[in-house]
């Protein structure tokens, strides 16, 4: 499987409790921090539900 870089953009100030559960489920801890992933369909779908909050590289 191919790997993605998942960079944190926004805040999660004033954002819903589900968002912030997804950026912590995906590991991500704070403002401009970068994880690497598989390119599951799992880590696609809780990338899709904060796609407003983070940027994605292949």
């Amino acid at each position: 499987m191919a790997k993605i870089k998942i960079t944190q953009v926004k805040s999660t100030i004033d954002k819903p409790a589900y968002q912030k559960r997804v950026l912590e489920a995906l590991g991500i801890k704070k403002m401009h921090y970068t994880v690497e992933k598989e390119d599951t369909p799992s880590i696609l779908g809780m990338v899709e539900k904060v796609r407003h909050l983070v940027t994605v590289e292949k």
